[in-house]
């Protein structure tokens, strides 16, 4: 019953008729391209923030952040689940903890985790941090868990299971190797992983509505508000399963403004906070048998649809789809915030990103 009636009310919501966009090109396409994606029922909503060498090419919401009550989106203030862009805010923590001396990349997991369960094979942070630990991926609904679970609990999901392959033979991207390494960087600061990322990294990057679960769970700025998270059916959206991404915070549990995650890939553009020689590591891709793995530590190091460089994240999660590219020749930055499970839209959003590069 209640998926006819949410049906029902997505048939009378107030969508926006669909725009031709044939001649079009650059910004004009673009933004049709996105006005499209709600038009034809495709997401319920979505922000969207593009930079060019630090200035505003486009700010814009587009679509609902509340369907039942046409509460519609707005980048600089409505919180969106960032999915695995929460990595990259990772791997800039990690890389200020490695340039203070806190921590050694290429030291063993259980000099930090001493009590982690012992596989047949040792490994390392930056395997971790790269994804060629050999840390199994999700199995069945466990992307969907609602369990209060701190960091140190989420790792009884999969810490007794064996390594998929020997570290460093191997790549297999997961979110369990970032609640991990959370715990390791957590046991080497003393300080709660939140807590130090909010001070070494959200608070100097002026991030102010990049939050934990917990933070926005216990009251954030009155002047932001939460999206709802959808999921799309064959009729409708209907609301997303409750999840709690209080343990995989490191991987794939911040929340943030479109507007928030435009200011993060221009800090990473423009290679704020850190050092050159840091940045160089966390954005060079991996290497397994002599071939790239397109991912460096916390960050995609790869191509787009069109083979142009970029550096960021792609984020799915439950009521989220997220892009943030960050293109270093270009001097650009892409950000688009989607409050729906995968869409299957990456290649309308590969068009715009593409009209807007040439421009």
């Amino acid at each position: 019953m209640g998926s006819i009636l949410a049906h029902i009310r997505n048939l009378f919501s107030p969508f926006p008729k669909v725009k031709p966009i044939e001649g079009l090109a650059g910004l004009e396409k673009a933004d049709v391209l996105f006005h499209n994606l709600i038009a034809e029922k495709r997401v319920p909503g979505l922000a969207v923030v593009i930079l060019d060498k630090g200035n505003m090419v486009l700010r814009k919401g587009y679509g609902f952040a509340d369907l039942e009550n046409r509460k519609t989106i707005d980048p600089m203030k409505t919180i969106f689940r960032i999915a695995s862009i929460s990595k990259c805010i990772t791997g800039l923590a990690l890389g200020k903890m490695m340039e203070d001396g806190i921590l050694d990349l290429d030291e063993s997991i259980y000099t930090y985790v001493p009590y982690f369960p012992k596989k047949k094979y040792d490994f390392t942070l930056r395997q971790l941090a790269g994804h060629t630990a050999g840390i199994r991926g999700y199995r069945g609904k466990e992307y969907a868990l609602n369990q209060d679970y701190s960091i140190k609990d989420g790792i009884g999901i999969f810490k007794n299971d064996p390594l998929f392959f020997e570290p460093g033979t191997g790549y297999l991207y997961n979110s369990f190797d970032f609640a991990l390494l959370s715990l390791a960087m957590q046991e080497a600061t003393g300080t709660p992983f939140q807590d130090y990322v909010k001070e070494n990294i959200l608070i100097p990057l002026g991030l102010k509505n990049t939050l934990s679960p917990d933070e926005l769970e216990n009251g954030s700025s009155p002047e932001v508000f939460k999206t709802q998270y959808y999921t799309k059916r064959s009729l409708c959206f209907t609301e997303a399963v409750q999840v709690n991404n209080t343990y995989k915070l490191a991987g794939g549990g911040y929340l943030s403004t479109c507007e928030d995650v435009a200011k993060l890939g221009q800090a990473i553009l423009e290679g704020k906070l850190l050092k050159e020689a840091t940045y160089g590591q966390l954005l060079t891709s991996q290497v397994i048998e002599d071939k790239p793995t397109y991912y460096g530590l916390g960050f995609q190091v790869s191509q787009d649809s069109k083979g142009r460089r970029f550096v960021g994240h792609v984020g799915n999660s439950v009521g989220a789809y997220t892009n943030l590219f960050v293109y270093p020749e270009q001097e650009k930055v892409f950000t688009v915030l989607i409050n729906c499970t995968d869409p299957k839209v990456q290649p309308v959003l590969d068009e715009a990103i593409d009209a807007i590069l040439c421009l």
